[in-house]
């Protein structure tokens, strides 16, 4: 069978924490591989919007909770969060914002052509923020994007992050220094020209974990380019906010993406 990208192959109930938010594991098709994400719907016969949730992380470091897909769901969005090729009995081998990407571009169609949704709004968490710039990039059509603690500068990871360099080489191929164009390719930071969504950016400036420079660079080049861009940083927080913070950002974030609807 002729499967094309974001088209739902397989859909398989999965145990919810609310009763009013149905989950399911569905699985994808993305450029010749069956991908495994995580559905939301809200019960009942409204029209919502898509939420695009990409995770940070890879492989079982930053995997998709389910209680966090319900949270966003629970502002009124049918919530699609991918796990990413290799993942959860998915096919292939994520590749760190690589061709991994993919499963994120198909992730965006499932959304937009293969559900019942209004606009897709695109959130990214951590590494997640690449993904969901990339995604932007390629979808015009965005409603809007949010990147929450997340990595816009691929070669800025490498040099702060002394704890993934192996990883990064051995997933990457090697180090920027012996492959720049492979970093470049991964950084959204020179693509942003092509974004037409608005962007709003999340950062706690206590991060070690992605430091607030990702954020930094990201708001300076959007304004260099004039794109809309809105920055919330939080001089007192890490990479994690506290939970009374934490719910009090989503609603705060999800009412943006709903004023840019």
């Amino acid at each position: 069978m002729n499967f094309k990208n974001g088209q739902i192959i397989d859909k398989q109930r999965f145990p919810s924490p609310n009763p009013a938010i149905e989950l399911s594991v569905v699985t994808y098709y993305a450029n010749g591989l069956h991908i495994k994400g995580l559905l939301a719907e809200p019960k009942g016969e409204e029209l919502y919007d898509g939420f695009l949730y990409l995770r940070g992380g890879i492989k079982n470091v930053g995997k998709v909770r389910p209680g966090r897909i319900v949270q966003f769901a629970c502002e009124g969005f049918i919530v699609f969060a991918p796990f990413y090729r290799g993942n959860q009995g998915g096919d292939g081998n994520e590749d760190f914002a690589g061709e991994d990407r993919q499963d994120a571009f198909a992730a965006f169609i499932l959304l937009q052509k293969h559900l019942k949704v209004k606009k897709v709004h695109i959130f990214g968490f951590s590494r997640g923020g690449v993904m969901a710039l990339l995604t932007a990039i390629q979808f015009p059509e965005a409603a809007s994007v949010v990147t929450w603690g997340g990595v816009s500068d691929m070669f800025l990871t490498y040099v702060e992050r002394k704890d993934l360099r192996r990883m990064m080489k051995r997933v990457i191929g090697g180090t920027p220094t012996k492959f720049p164009d492979r970093y470049k390719y991964r950084t959204p930071l020179f693509q942003l020209e092509k974004l037409q969504a608005p962007v709003l950016i999340i950062h706690g400036e206590q991060d070690r974990n992605v430091s607030a420079e990702h954020s930094f660079r990201l708001e300076k080049r959007l304004k260099a380019l004039d794109k809309k861009v809105e920055s919330w940083y939080f001089k007192e927080y890490t990479h994690y906010f506290p939970p009374n913070v934490n719910r009090k950002t989503v609603e705060d974030l999800t009412n943006w993406m709903k004023s840019n609807e």
